[in-house]
């Protein structure tokens, strides 16, 4: 049987939200072995002069622990 473990990562992107969520899980994949799954917390935006200038992501990773 396989024990998981769920950690929060912030990840930002200028392009878009989807960019954010792929900068994030790509980042998770370089430092955590068995990532599984991810889902959204919460998405914001900074804006600058009526325009968006960054989206952000909080995204809960659950990868499994090893034997």
């Amino acid at each position: 049987m396989s024990v998981a473990r769920v950690t929060e990562i912030i990840a930002a992107s200028k392009k878009s939200f989807a960019d954010a969520i792929d900068v994030g899980v790509g980042r998770a994949n370089k430092t955590l072995k068995n990532v599984t799954g991810a889902w959204v917390k919460d998405q914001s935006m900074e804006i600058t002069k009526g325009k968006v200038t960054l989206y952000k992501v909080v995204l809960k990773i659950t990868f499994i622990l090893n034997e």
